[in-house]
């Protein structure tokens, strides 16, 4: 009796699944194969890890910059100077930064332009020697309004609570020229194709859901000859410092971020985001499947970071 209860059991439970539409079993089957992914040393779903860390940049944003300078002990300013002499922008220069909302990448980039555009003036001014004192004046002037030479720079971050206060700073520091701010997704950019000479993005690659779809954006944006830029922290290749590395990052930069920003889950985060993501070669081997070229990477600080840098042909 048992046995053939338990037989007209399943034979109900197949007919159920036949009686279904397809669609209704292939979305069935497509919530079953949903890819596991990482958040920090936690395994969540895709849709789970965005919205986390989307809540982790919301609850920092404020005491960002800050904890920045206590984590590195001020090295990330060291590391972004860096950056920008290996960019070595020229006035023209048309910049992307993702995931730059609090402006540090662009701040520096509207500082090394009009540099450059400086130092152009005085040379060409050496070179003319007859000038008179108003022709002098006036084409300082000239310089003053077009300080830039046509250069602009693009913030694109995905977090509201980033461009606010990249904004805030960009007003108290006296930044308007040239500067842009827009709300996107680097795996969805907003922008047409072929756009960009430059593509930055500094400490945020790590925290996007699909780098393999941050990197083709990247590529689909950027002009031919048009150049990718990124910093970010990778791994330590000396035994005896990624030990201290490890210790300090685990057991001092949770409690600094309770003390100073009131979140020890956010830094707790990052600092195993650093652990989760790709070394130096699996992320060049990444960057040239989305087809950029002569790729190759520098490492800084015995590998605490790693500017990656490749070519759109």
């Amino acid at each position: 009796m048992a046995a053939g209860l338990s037989l007209w059991l399943w034979r109900s439970r197949c007919r159920a699944l036949l009686s279904r539409p397809a669609g209704a079993v292939r979305a069935h089957r497509g919530l079953a194969a949903r890819p596991e992914m990482h958040f920090g040393f936690q395994s969540v779903t895709e849709e789970e890890r965005r919205e986390k860390i989307y809540q982790v940049f919301e609850n920092v944003a404020k005491k960002y910059d800050v904890m920045n300078d206590s984590m590195t002990l001020g090295i990330h300013r060291v590391w972004k100077d860096i950056l920008m002499h290996k960019m070595n922008p020229c006035p023209g220069t048309l910049l992307l930064d993702v995931a730059g909302g609090t402006g540090d990448i662009a701040f520096r980039f509207i500082n090394y332009v009009r540099s450059v555009r400086q130092r152009q003036l005085q040379r060409k001014l050496k070179h003319h020697q007859n000038l008179s004192w108003q022709e002098i004046f006036d084409s300082y002037q000239k310089d003053q309004f077009n300080s830039l030479g046509d250069s602009q720079v693009v913030v694109c971050d995905i977090n509201r609570e980033m461009l606010k206060v990249g904004k805030q700073k960009a007003q108290h520091l006296g930044y308007s020229e040239g500067l842009s701010w827009v709300l996107g997704n680097a795996e969805e950019l907003p922008f047409d194709d072929d756009k960009f000479d430059v593509y930055t993005i500094a400490f945020g690659i790590r925290n996007v859901t699909r780098i393999d779809l941050a990197l083709q954006e990247a590529y689909r944006v950027l002009k031919p000859g048009g150049r990718f830029l990124c910093l970010e922290f990778s791994r330590v290749s000396n035994p005896l410092l990624s030990r201290l590395y490890d210790l300090y990052s685990f057991q001092v930069i949770p409690v600094l971020g309770e003390v100073i920003a009131g979140d020890w889950r956010s830094y707790q985060y990052l600092v195993e985001s650093i652990r989760q993501f790709p070394p130096q070669e699996e992320l060049k081997a990444m960057i040239e499947d989305a087809g950029f070229f002569k790729v190759d990477y520098e490492n800084l600080n015995f590998g605490i970071v790693a500017i990656h840098s490749g070519f759109k042909l």
